[in-house]
């Protein structure tokens, strides 16, 4: 039974290694072309520095793990429909089957090399991929200037002991810093005590802001005394508070704060290339602050499903294998298979925006695509393996 592993294994790794290089190299080539209307851009605050080929080479080297981490299932299941198919096709599987590889053996043999694709995929994704898009960022940053956020910037929120404060930063630079912060402090009841606004902010050790250049505005309300409440309300109803607004500027101020530089990066930044654990430390975040995290919960689920969707493609890959294969025939389920995978890297992104936009449970959203698939899977190895 080593032997007959060792064969399908050593098959099975050949075959996707070469999918995935295939892959990697034609969307790595897309990446690239994309790219070139970068070249020729000279960096902020360095005349002498453009952004040259050998960037743009760099910029597409740092993004092939985002696309390994993508494209890996869908690699997956055409190396091992092509391999099962070529075995069936020479007879080899029906060999096998003969030596002992019945239908649950088999199916046992499939899962556990898949397990080997769902570590590399979760590794790729949540280490590889956010350290190579983090670098890709800062290298675009700096020749950009900057990392922005969006017109109107990203919104966090904290809630203090004696109130609590919504922080607006608007891009961050390529050393990691912000950019154009705006911070707004309110009391428990909901008035405006205090706005700081700050053109850089570096974020320490211990979570504390370094504020450089900016101003605080202080709204102190206060109510009127007699003489000035007779002046203002002659016919003897209550008078409003008067409202003194004071401003003090500054150069350097520090703010303290329990939000960390990586909540404020998966903030700025595309939620889908941040770590699972960075992902769920932001939504408890949001949840103590009472904002929504919906669209951070279900890319969180996905990223703990879309690994084991390796597991999805090998069973769906090994009905192939008790086919009977007329000459030539394996290039036709080999686009077959290519078609499965494309269908479902399509279906994983959409639920996540029809999840998103319907308000489904997160887990719902992200799980979907991978149990329907399943159930596909797991209903043609009956049919065309158990049944016949």
């Amino acid at each position: 039974m080593k032997t007959l592993k060792t064969l399908i294994y050593a098959e099975v790794y050949r075959a996707v290694t070469f999918a995935a290089l295939g892959f990697l190299a034609l969307f790595s080539f897309f990446d690239l072309v994309d790219d070139l209307g970068s070249i020729g851009r000279v960096a902020i605050g360095q005349p002498g520095v453009t952004y040259g080929l050998e960037h743009a080479l760099l910029y597409v080297g740092f993004g092939v793990p985002w696309r390994l981490y993508q494209l890996l299932p869908i690699c997956v299941l055409i190396g091992t429909v092509f391999v099962l198919s070529r075995l069936a096709q020479s007879s080899e599987f029906t060999i096998l089957r003969v030596s002992g590889l019945g239908p649950w053996l088999a199916l046992r043999v499939m899962l556990v090399m898949g397990l080997v694709f769902v570590a590399i995929t979760f590794v790729a994704g949540d280490y590889l991929a956010p350290l190579g898009g983090k670098q890709q960022i800062l290298l675009k940053a700096k020749f950009d200037g900057s990392v922005s956020a969006g017109r109107t910037g990203a919104w966090l929120k904290e809630t203090r002991a004696n109130g609590n404060a919504s922080v607006n930063v608007g891009a961050m630079n390529a050393q990691s810093g912000l950019e154009r912060i705006s911070i707004f402090e309110f009391s428990k009841t909901g008035q405006l005590l205090q706005t700081i606004t700050s053109a850089t902010a570096t974020i320490g050790d211990n979570n504390t802001w370094t504020l450089n250049t900016g101003e605080v505005r202080y709204y102190d309300q206060a109510t009127p005394g007699p003489s000035d409440e007779a002046v203002l309300n002659p016919r003897g109803t209550t008078a409003r508070p008067q409202l003194h607004i004071s401003s003090e500027p500054f150069k350097t101020m520090q703010w303290p704060t329990e939000i960390t530089a990586d909540m404020v990066s998966v903030a700025v930044l595309d939620p889908s290339s941040m770590r699972t654990l960075d992902l769920f430390q932001f939504i408890n975040h949001l949840q103590a602050n009472q904002q929504s995290a919906q669209r951070y919960e279900i890319e969180f689920w996905r990223k703990l499903f879309y690994p084991l969707s390796c597991l999805v493609m090998v069973v769906l890959a090994l009905p192939f294998a008790y086919l009977h294969f007329r000459s030539g025939g394996v290039a036709g389920y080999v686009f077959i298979g290519f078609l499965a995978g494309i269908s479902f890297f399509l279906l994983n992104n959409v639920f996540g925006y029809i999840g998103n936009l319907n308000e489904w449970r997160p887990w719902v959203a992200a799980a979907t695509p991978s149990l329907m698939y399943s159930v596909v899977s797991l209903g043609a190895f009956s049919w065309l393996v158990l049944r016949r």
